[in-house]
């Protein structure tokens, strides 16, 4: 029997600074907390602790820390700047991900990729990646914009890069 790879720490691909630096969301502010200027997070990670500056849009921000979903940025000094920060997501670079095993990934590298079948026949790309419980299922758009699902399985998707995604043709609709 074949596992599937744990699911990614890390949710959406964004793009960097204009400078071709490829960033990663790790989490999402929800609001304020409190009058001293903490926030409340939507996480996408297990463990933001282990990185010391985020970026907030153009701004970068100090992490000072982070107990469940509540942070503290040296930067943000009271509710009102806290409330401001709404909707920003916090994301880091790529590359300051910790790296992986084989047959390990993260969402954003999946995202956009383009597939093929093992034949290198064009299948279409990687819009999104849902978890209903039961790992990972890839949602591939086809050129003519119809989309189809596909487990992130071996027997599915026997290999990946970070060029392409190769899908068995037994799973293609």
């Amino acid at each position: 029997m074949t596992t599937s790879p744990p699911p990614s720490p890390a949710l959406p691909a964004a793009d960097g600074d204009g400078d071709g630096e490829r960033l990663v969301v790790l989490a999402a502010v929800a609001g304020a907390h409190g009058l001293g200027g903490e926030v409340r997070l939507k996480l996408f990670t297990d463990d933001l602790g282990r990185y010391r500056t985020l970026r907030a849009g153009p701004r970068r921000l100090t992490l000072e820390k982070v107990r469940g979903g509540i942070a503290r940025f040296t930067e943000i000094t009271g509710r009102t700047t806290a409330e401001a920060l709404r909707g920003l997501t916090l994301s880091v670079p790529r590359d300051a991900l910790p790296p992986l095993g084989d047959g390990e990934y993260y969402h954003a590298d999946l995202l956009d990729l383009p597939c093929t079948t093992p034949a290198g026949e064009p299948v279409g790309r990687v819009v999104a990646i849902d978890n209903y419980g039961a790992g990972d299922v890839l949602e591939i758009e086809r050129p003519d914009a119809t989309r189809f699902m596909v487990p992130m399985r071996a027997e599915a998707v026997p290999e990946w890069n970070a060029t392409r995604l190769v899908v068995d043709p037994a799973f293609l609709p």
